[in-house]
């Protein structure tokens, strides 16, 4: 197997790449633009072909961002395979490698997270010190059930890994987050709700960071 982090400490995004060096085969999660040199460069001392390039969220923001990565990558980087998930797809497998796809809506209504082996990427959904780097989530009741029902039921030595960080850390554990998480451990679905929804202030937007 093969794993690399690739951190922009400029915007903070945070992108994955993960490769099966048995059958060079490789997917990468979460891109920008920044990620394509290095990334090519990557591929290429691993003799890895990269198969799929997959985002935990789309939204108006980001929509033609993410375009633009996919184009970019394919002129730019190597032909690749692009993910087009058919409802009901919860599995994705490279080479040998077995990456499987959860339905996390809240961040925004078509939220993905990625488990593989040991290691779940979340996207924005779950931001490790923090409620999600978007101030106001698309859906706050689906946030708190992406999060409390399917993430905090995962084992918990299962690493996270949030895609964006900028002053903060992106990686923790089902566990930590369990037991300190700001915004979802030791309170209620209402209490959240509630809180997320409340009129933003200064100090409160600071913390979303």
């Amino acid at each position: 197997m093969y794993f690399r982090i690739l951190h922009d400490q400029v915007n903070g995004f945070a992108s994955y790449l993960l490769g099966d060096t048995t059958h060079r085969e490789a997917v990468l999660i979460d891109p920008c633009i920044a990620d394509i040199a290095v990334t090519r460069a990557i591929l290429n001392d691993q003799q890895l072909r990269l198969t799929s390039i997959l985002f935990t969220h789309e939204h108006d923001q980001t929509r033609a961002m993410n375009e633009s990565v996919l184009s970019a990558f394919n002129t730019l980087c190597v032909d690749y395979e692009k993910l087009a998930l058919t409802p009901g797809t919860d599995l994705l497998t490279f080479g040998n490698e077995r990456l499987h796809i959860m339905k996390t809506p809240g961040h925004t209504l078509t939220c993905q997270s990625f488990l593989w082996r040991d290691r779940l990427f979340c996207g924005d959904l779950l931001t490790v010190d923090s409620c999600p780097h978007q101030p106001r989530p698309i859906s706050a009741g689906d946030l708190w059930n992406s999060v409390t029902q399917k993430i905090f039921m995962l084992p918990a030595e299962i690493f996270l890994f949030s895609g964006h960080a900028k002053q903060a850390r992106f990686l923790s554990t089902v566990l930590e987050q369990r037991l300190w998480h700001p915004w979802f451990s030791g309170t209620t679905r209402d209490t959240f709700l509630a809180r997320v929804t409340a009129p933003l202030t200064t100090t409160a937007l600071i913390s979303m960071k």
